[in-house]
């Protein structure tokens, strides 16, 4: 609350406090929103365009959502961490309401009554005097103030809280263009970049000879070289001319794949102390149990492959379009990599594949400038390969957690001490004051990449994100140690370090209650206090059918975790096949997200994080000698097929008097140790190293043994 009582406005309108910046009423009646969140195919567009809607009494289809643009929209920095409904939905709450105000007010003058006698029906001004739609008032508004809160009493929700349809859906099932790879300005050229062959690899010779007669211009700056043309055919070939002749020279610096425990823990780290609680002064008799679990690095490996465009304006502004989630951090990237005023350089949105991470779109973006900068005033499309993508995209960190407990003669935990090793979670662009742009390190004067940072713990941080497990298990020492330096470039990945964390934590206590003799649930409530933790798990036990008898070879295994400590509730039961491989017949999701603003909204997200999630922990895995990146196709880096993704059922804990908290990154965790889990209850075997493959299942089976 203010001085005055009045509640504070939300710190992302503070930040951008001019009306304008978020909403424009046309002449046709449509209200156009314009936030700095990203549509990366969550529908963050539909849930916010309903909260508008409500807010203006309009029809969903009157509310149209533009892309989030540097030079004409807010700065709401990344979308990412699940914090999108969180950040914006309440600030759309606020400009609404004083549109609304200022449409009533504009009414009234034109009619000469007072603002009392002007209600708002169905998107229209009502008064004395008729009907004024909001079109008609379009050219009375002053939007240019800063938004602020009006007393008015507040709206009915008639779309909020309901599955109104995706916004952007029809377009996308009618093929009508609207991505990235779409996009067609004129007197646009194509444009590829020749990768080195592996990390730190410099540039000796580009063999420019090999494309000499062709139509196309080739771009050398330091180790960069790439290509520009006209004619994507030509281009594309003279890439691949370039790609056989230029030479090299590379370094054999890549840690051993097969033991990235070793690597990681070698450090330098940096030591983060998450908790330390004093220890009980008389711990009783207890023994001490212990175990490491780790997984590998993941590519983003996204289903399209990133694509950027850029014109160097005549008069030497720069244009970018990019998928990027976060437009504004990329503008700045580019500007301190090509030492050029921010001011002068406009990023735009466009729709890709989704990623749900630091993906290459930013990278794909740069290429696409510095390839437009040889040919000022025509705009350039760069689109990588399948072959770059999977290789030269900034990896999820590879983790390893060692996890330890004090069980007394019960079986009750008394103790808990948790450390994780891992390279940092972000080099988005931008971060520790350098560009972190790929190309940015091979110019002739190059801009290194600093180790990956880790988002600080009050924002859920990255090595450390759900370290720290929601049971009670007395008092509890949790530290991270993120590594310094790595010749293997790493970035967010969707739920950060929770994916490993969760999948150690919850199967350490899976392995805990199995050597107490308890049911796995039993055990977990047990040592849970918090209601809406009980309660998901309660929920999603009950709507799997656990307990129920099941068939030799087949398993259920349960996972739960609140995301981050502060965010959505989400308990997994996955039901598990293990004969030559591992099948996963059913997932069955609880998830509390508070007040749930689109329930098909969070039933997407929920079920396309446990796909996801399924699909890391039982296939994924960036391999690697010590050269070169060798997962470079879906052979060498296999996911999973449609033909293997499992039903998900989804039951949601609506919270309608609590604040929502954000879905998309909820189910990871749970979903990872659910699996392993169920793994274990179908074979008797505890695989703790990801991914869970035939093969991981015989080398646990082997450490078993021996």
């Amino acid at each position: 609350m203010t001085a005055d009582g009045s509640p504070v406005l939300p710190r992302h309108l503070l930040a951008n406090p001019l009306l304008s910046q978020w909403v424009a009423v046309r002449d046709d009646g449509t209200v156009e929103v314009r936030v700095g969140k990203v549509e990366l195919g969550q529908g963050i567009l539909t849930v916010l365009a309903q909260v508008v809607a409500d807010e203006l009494d309009l029809p969903l289809d009157r509310v149209r959502m533009l892309p989030a643009n540097t030079a004409l929209g807010p700065d709401q920095d990344l979308t990412a961490g699940s914090m999108s409904v969180i950040d914006t939905a309440p600030v759309l709450r606020v400009v609404g309401a004083h549109l609304r105000a200022l449409l009533v007010a504009a009414a009234a003058a034109r009619w000469g009554v007072t603002a009392g006698l002007v209600t708002i029906e169905d998107g229209a001004l009502v008064g004395p005097s008729g009907r004024l739609a909001y079109g008609d008032l379009a050219g009375d508004l002053d939007l240019d103030v800063p938004a602020g809160r009006v007393d008015a009493p507040p709206v009915a929700r008639r779309l909020v809280g309901t599955s109104s349809a995706r916004i952007d859906l029809p377009d996308k099932v009618a093929g009508v263009p609207r991505f990235i790879a779409d996009l067609r300005l004129p007197g646009q050229l194509v444009g590829r970049v020749v990768r080195p062959p592996s990390p730190g690899a410099e540039l000796l010779d580009a063999g420019e000879s090999a494309v000499a007669g062709s139509d196309c211009l080739v771009v050398v700056d330091g180790s960069f070289l790439g290509v520009v043309g006209a004619d994507e055919l030509a281009v594309a070939r003279a890439a691949d001319r370039l790609r056989a002749t230029a030479t090299w020279k590379e370094r054999a610096d890549l840690p051993d794949e097969d033991d990235l425990g070793a690597f990681l823990r070698a450090g330098p780290h940096e030591d983060v102390v998450v908790l330390a609680e004093e220890p009980a002064p008389d711990a009783g008799d207890v023994r001490r149990l212990r175990a490491s679990y780790s997984r590998p690095f993941l590519a983003h490996a996204s289903i399209a492959p990133s694509c950027g465009v850029a014109r160097w304006e005549d008069d030497g502004a720069l244009s970018v379009w990019s998928h990027s989630q976060g437009v504004h951090r990329l503008r700045d990237a580019i500007a301190l990599a090509l030492d050029l005023d921010a001011a002068r350089v406009e990023v735009e949105h466009v729709q890709n594949a989704g990623c749900y991470g630091h993906n290459a779109a930013d990278d794909a973006a740069f290429d696409a400038v510095l390839l437009a900068r040889a040919v000022p005033g025509r705009p350039v499309m760069v689109r990588w390969s399948r072959r770059d993508e999977l290789a030269w995209g900034p990896f999820g960190p590879a983790m390893t957690a060692d996890v330890a407990a004090e069980v007394d003669g019960t079986g009750r935990i008394r103790g808990w001490t948790y450390d994780v090793w891992g390279q940092g979670h972000t080099a988005r662009p931008g971060y520790s004051g350098v560009p972190g742009l790929l190309a940015a390190a091979h110019l002739e004067h190059p801009l290194d990449h600093p180790g990956a940072a880790d988002p600080p713990l009050a924002a859920g941080g990255g090595t450390a994100r759900n370290a720290v497990p929601a049971y009670d298990v007395g008092p509890r020492r949790v530290t991270a140690h993120r590594v310094l330096a790595s010749p293997v470039r790493s970035s967010a990945l969707r739920a950060l370090g929770a994916h490993l964390n969760v999948f150690a934590i919850e199967s350490f206590v899976d392995e805990l209650a199995r050597l107490a003799g308890r049911d796995p649930l039993a055990y977990r409530l047990d040592h849970l206090s918090d209601p809406r933790g009980r309660a998901v798990l309660e929920v999603a036990a009950g709507a799997a059918g656990w307990g129920r008898h099941l068939e030799d070879g087949v398993g259920l295994g349960i996972g739960f975790a609140r995301y981050k400590g502060t965010g959505a509730y989400c308990a997994v039961v996955a039901e598990v096949e293990a004969e030559s491989a591992v099948r996963v017949r059913r997932l069955t999701v609880a998830v509390d997200v508070g007040l749930v603003l689109n329930p098909d909204g969070v039933r997407n997200q929920i079920e396309g994080g446990a796909v996801q999630a399924t699909s890391w922990t039982l296939k994924e895995r960036v391999r690697f000698d010590r050269t070169r990146v060798t997962s470079d196709d879906w052979e060498s880096y296999p996911v999973l097929r449609f033909s293997e993704v499992p039903p998900v059922e989804v039951v949601l804990v609506d919270r309608p008097d609590l604040p929502s908290v954000g879905a998309g990154e909820a189910a990871q965790g749970p979903t990872a140790a659910a699996l392993a889990n169920a793994l274990d209850a179908a074979l008797g075997v505890r695989v703790r190293d990801l991914p869970l493959t035939a093969e991981a299942v015989v080398a646990a089976i082997d450490a078993q043994d021996a």
